[in-house]
């Protein structure tokens, strides 16, 4: 099933001006990335593969279509530093962090950023109506960030200089 995605943008005004805020509906569009999940029942072996192999830091778990989780290369890691022993024949669910904070479409790249820095995750899985349709990873909102900052400079810069 092909989702579309509107292309969404919240107008604020302050002071100085009007901003435009990104919207996650908006982001999710710009990466056209579909979202890799695991199953609880996976092996860490497993999910870590698909992790290496699609240069991602975490993976969203499903279980009949609900989200039950996400597993990072985080909850790996500590694992690991606790149990030197660690098999990777264990399962995804041994590991995976079970307290999933989201977004929806509408919400803004500003609010995941607080989000992101308050709950200390990287990783926010993007739902809609019950429905996950996406992920959004600190590196997204960074991105966005910087470009939007960019366009910010040089239209001031060209204000300064006299150009259109």
């Amino acid at each position: 099933m092909e989702r579309v995605f509107v292309v969404e943008k919240r107008i604020s005004k302050n002071k100085g001006g009007i901003n435009i805020m990104t919207t996650v509906n908006q982001l999710l569009k710009d990466k056209q990335d579909n979202v890799l999940t695991a199953t609880p029942e996976d092996t860490l072996y497993q999910a870590l593969k698909v992790m290496a192999d699609n240069n991602i830091g975490a993976l969203v778990v499903v279980k009949d279509e609900e989200v039950v989780g996400i597993f990072s290369e985080r909850d790996f890691v500590r694992n690991v530093v606790i149990d030197k022993k660690l098999s990777m024949d264990l399962t995804v669910q041994e590991l995976m962090s079970t307290k999933v904070c989201y977004v929806r479409p509408e919400q803004t790249i500003e609010e995941c950023m607080v989000l992101m820095t308050d709950k200390r995750t990287r990783h926010l899985p993007v739902i809609d109506e019950g429905q996950l349709i996406g992920i959004v990873s600190i590196g997204d909102v960074l991105k966005n960030t910087i470009s939007e900052k960019e366009f910010t400079i040089h239209q001031l810069e060209n204000y300064i200089s006299g150009g259109l």
